[in-house]
């Protein structure tokens, strides 16, 4: 009865939301109901509180009402939406296959059907001509469901067993399985309601698994299960006390260890335990200090530290076995101050180092003989390189992922020794592509203050830069996360209908170093919005569009910059797709039960210090929106996110309706069955795609 009574009432207030007094396209509109917040002696008030009530009928058959709304207004692109759609999915190959890699005597490797949207997870033995075993079916599991997620797959070290987690709902609460790889039987062992997080011991029964707080969702405790043993006599071997820190568990590639992790944005503590002694107990690497990070690899008779100690862009540095705090660390690979040093791959016999100057990714192979080392040469203006899975250490073979704007994702096999690199698997588009008709740039674009903000950008041949072409502008900008040049077939759909698609390389970012990544957080997070509209402003003065002409997008963290920019500075933008925005950011920061929040105080601030709330409530894009013209925008969000919430863009939305002028049209989607990554599958995910460049690309005028 309860049910039915919601559902009714959904459907009537959808009718009333939808139902105006006979203007075209009329919006829902949100009631206000004033909620004050004071603090610091400023008082707030938040006339949209009310949305965070996820059960609440009404909330639902506004979220409801909102999605019927935006399919009123995008009516007239269905036809174009379902053309992108069946062209995007008509570049994948359906029966495709990742470059399989060898461990423990199997091929490993993932590969499609046609008609699937999930991976199958297989392995053949001895070399990829012995008989093919699927481990997993991605579509025979998720058969049927909204949503669905395979992670966490791990092959116990005889290769007999392989543990998994799977999460139906899309909030990234996982529950863990095992399957007997001989037999194909599921073992009774489950374990419920944790992150998917966990990993074998070497004895090949005890697995220890990370599980997060049911509230916060801040990955806590570290548990220790065997199997064929009932999860109520699981053993809790570690839980962070700290609220600000969180924790996982992994072994390392040597198999002597098992590592727990305990980090936050400026510091890290390790614990180790033989791999082969999983009753033991833990010991503390090296306690945690603040602004003290480090990452340990186990290599022989050593450990090696990557750290920030006395070094902003990062050191390697070595210890003993036994002896490993960090009085007894000694040096490396030293400190560059044109250097970031990201990553450190071990082998017997070599070093890789994953390195970062100039904006762009390298890599580093340093021979452990005392022999030169040597960088690989990939001879574009911007790429994206990394090392892919290396599970071997006795190996002299270097795997590694390399893809830019025009080549589509590539894996390599590259012999350290004799240097020969060769091609073992690219990314197969289908439809005709061809990376020739394609261009990359590469600029670098004065800020404000004087800094030089690297911008990548694409377009199709025959582009000249007369200020008539669109322009899509994307950024991210936050968490030190850098937005390498990558290849994304579904871009092509922009590309071929005339667009110019450019990444800015903004503060928040670690494309320049780490000290990129310090002068776009805390009390400068404002160069991270000045950047990207710095860099907007310059396309426009060198032709390459127009402010009539200027996209701009960004999801999740980039979502607040889209909030933000939109703000500060609305009429330079034509159109602006915000995902999953975290646009919120003092209420946000200020409910330590929220999910990530206390986590986070180090990237943002702790509004409970003036200081700092005061500045953040100087950018908060919700806080902010005032009597202006708002460019047409696009919001998404999704009703199960674990990491922005959907009342978020809700609430921003509702308050872009009641406050911002103008007629542009202000249009929000929320998939009410997934979470932060939206749709599950490879071409379900797509028809969300489709409908940001349908906004897009109607915006610019073009139909089809």
């Amino acid at each position: 009865m309860q049910t039915k009574t919601r559902v009714v009432l959904a459907m009537i207030l959808s009718l009333t939301a939808l139902a105006g007094c006979g203007g075209k396209d009329e919006a829902p509109m949100a009631e206000m109901r004033p909620h004050e917040m004071t603090l610091h002696g400023d008082t707030r008030i938040d006339n949209y509180f009310w949305l965070n009530e996820r059960e609440n009928p009404e909330v639902i058959a506004y979220l409801e009402a909102e999605n019927a709304y935006l399919a009123k207004v995008m009516a007239h692109t269905e036809e174009l939406q379902e053309d992108l759609f069946e062209e995007m999915k008509g570049r994948i190959k359906k029966d495709d296959s990742s470059a399989p890699y060898e461990l423990n005597g199997y091929w490993y490797y993932t590969r499609y059907i046609k008609g699937g949207e999930y991976a199958l997870h297989c392995r053949r033995p001895g070399s990829m001509d012995g008989d093919e075993e699927i481990m997993f079916d991605g579509n025979a599991m998720g058969e049927g469901l909204g949503y669905f997620s395979l992670r966490g797959v791990n092959v116990s070290p005889d290769s007999k067993l392989a543990v998994y987690g799977v999460d139906t709902f899309g909030r990234r609460f996982y529950t863990l399985r095992v399957k007997d790889l001989t037999t194909g039987k599921i073992l009774t062992d489950e374990i419920k309601d944790v992150t998917g997080n966990v990993t074998w011991a070497m004895d090949n029964k005890t697995l220890f698994y990370t599980r997060q707080d049911p509230e916060t969702l801040r990955p806590y405790q570290i548990w220790r299960h065997e199997l064929g043993t009932d999860t109520s006599r699981d053993v809790l071997v570690f839980e962070e006390k700290d609220d600000t820190f969180r924790c996982y568990v992994r072994r390392s590639k040597s198999d002597k260890y098992l590592f727990i992790a305990s980090s936050q944005t400026l510091s890290t503590e390790y614990r180790l335990l033989d791999a082969d002694n999983p009753t033991g107990e833990f010991r503390v690497f090296q306690p945690r200090q603040r602004d003290v990070e480090y990452r340990v690899s186990h290599q022989g008779d050593r450990f090696l530290v990557l750290t920030n100690l006395h070094a902003t862009n990062f050191r390697l540095m070595e210890c003993g076995l036994e002896q490993t705090w960090l009085a007894n660390w000694k040096e490396v690979v030293p400190h560059r101050d044109d250097v970031l040093l990201e990553d450190v791959e071990i082998f017997d016999d070599y070093l890789v180092l994953g390195e970062r100057f100039d904006g762009l990714t390298h890599i580093k192979v340093v021979p452990m003989d005392g022999s030169d080392p040597h960088h690989l040469d990939f001879g574009e203006p911007t790429w994206s390189v990394r090392t892919s899975y290396n599970p071997q250490m006795d190996v002299h073979d270097l795997r590694f992922s390399y893809t830019s704007l025009t080549t589509p994702r590539s894996t390599f096999v590259y012999e350290m020794k004799t240097r020969k690199k060769k091609l073992i698997k690219q990314e197969e588009i289908l439809g005709g592509f061809d990376g020739a008709n394609y261009q990359a740039e590469y600029l670098h674009v004065p800020a404000r203050d004087g800094e030089m903000v690297p911008v990548s950008l694409v377009y199709r041949k025959g582009f000249e830069p007369d200020g008539t072409s669109p322009l899509l502008l994307y950024a991210y900008g936050s968490y030190g996360a850098s937005m390498d040049a990558s290849f994304r077939s579904s871009r092509l759909s922009l590309l071929d209908r005339g667009f110019v698609f450019a990444i800015a390389h903004i503060r928040g970012g670690q494309e320049m170093g780490r000290q990129w990544y310090d002068d776009g957080k805390l009390l400068k997070k404002k160069n991270t919005f000045t950047d990207f509209i710095d860099c907007g402003r310059y396309l426009v003065d060198k032709k390459y569009t127009s402010r009539d002409r200027l996209f701009a997008a960004g999801g999740s963290a980039g979502g607040l910059l889209m909030g933000a920019i939109v703000n500060m500075e609305p009429d330079l933008w034509r159109g602006v797709e915000a995902a999953v925005p975290f646009v919120d950011v003092v209420t946000t920061m200020l409910d330590d039960s929220i999910p990530l929040t206390t986590g986070e105080y180090d990237e943002w601030g702790n509004p409970n210090v003036k200081e700092y709330y005061d500045y953040m409530l100087s950018y908060s894009p919700y806080d902010q929106v005032s009597a202006q013209a708002y460019p047409a925008m696009l919001v998404t969000a999704g009703l199960n996110d674990s990491q922005v919430q959907y009342f978020e863009p809700a609430k921003w939305v509702a308050k872009l309706r009641a406050v911002g002028t103008g007629d542009n049209p202000l249009i929000f989607k929320i998939n009410m069955e997934s979470g932060h990554g939206g749709k599950s599958g490879r071409f379900r995910r797509l028809e969300e795609q489709a409908l940001a460049y349908a906004f897009f690309l109607d915006l610019a005028g073009i139909k089809e």
